[in-house]
């Protein structure tokens, strides 16, 4: 992984393979309302995306989140397909200094099965703890819904732990929710082989994305 501080606010630029993470920019939303289109992502988002109203805020919710220093998100293009957008991830830390931070992901429905949830969530952890572990970070978290299995896999593959099941909170949650976490970095996924087909972790009782 290669990181690149690229303007005056310390954004950043991630890179595994030849997926490129950058925070996102308003000219996004169309590619932004493309991905929520897809069914599956209808299913686990707990974000609604149904207009470009919806969509200039929620890009304005990134925006916000990167100078606040609360929310850190991402969109995940692909350089080998002209940087066509293929997922989104986000670090989320609601005070500057605590201890533990959560992260989540989804990917676009042509992504999914390429590795590029795995690839990407693991660029976000490994810059997570390298750039907060002096203001305290030491634990991160990945919250899904129960019936998520691709999501447990992905966990898994990005080096973390069952930590436990969260109980349904209907309505806004009405099922139980898997938590997951890690307490250190882990080496990077390069393996063709590390896949998985899950298009997020929205859902149980985790924040909504």
């Amino acid at each position: 992984m290669d990181l690149r501080m690229d303007d005056a606010r310390s954004e950043v630029t991630l890179t595994a393979g030849p997926l490129l993470l950058r925070p996102w920019r308003p000219e996004d939303a169309p590619a932004l309302l493309g991905a929520y289109a897809d069914p599956a992502m209808r299913r686990w988002a707990a974000t609604r995306m149904a207009d470009a109203d919806d969509a200039a805020g929620w890009l304005a919710a990134q925006r916000e989140g990167w100078v606040a220093g609360t929310r850190f998100g991402f969109a995940v293009t692909d350089t080998a397909l002209g940087g066509e957008l293929v997922g989104n991830v986000a670090l989320k830390r609601a005070e500057p200094s605590s201890d533990t931070a959560e992260v989540g992901y989804w990917t676009t429905a042509s992504a999914r099965g390429r590795g590029v949830a795995p690839r990407a969530l693991t660029a976000l952890c490994d810059w997570a703890f390298a750039t907060f572990a002096g203001d305290g970070l030491t634990r991160l978290e990945l919250v899904h819904q129960a019936d998520n299995e691709a999501s447990c896999r992905v966990a898994e593959k990005c080096g973390f732990a069952p930590a436990g099941v969260l109980p349904a909170f209907p309505p806004a949650y009405p099922l139980a929710g898997h938590r997951h976490a890690r307490s250190a970095a882990v080496e990077g996924i390069s393996s063709a082989d590390r896949r998985a087909g899950s298009a997020g972790t929205a859902g149980g009782r985790a924040t909504p994305r």
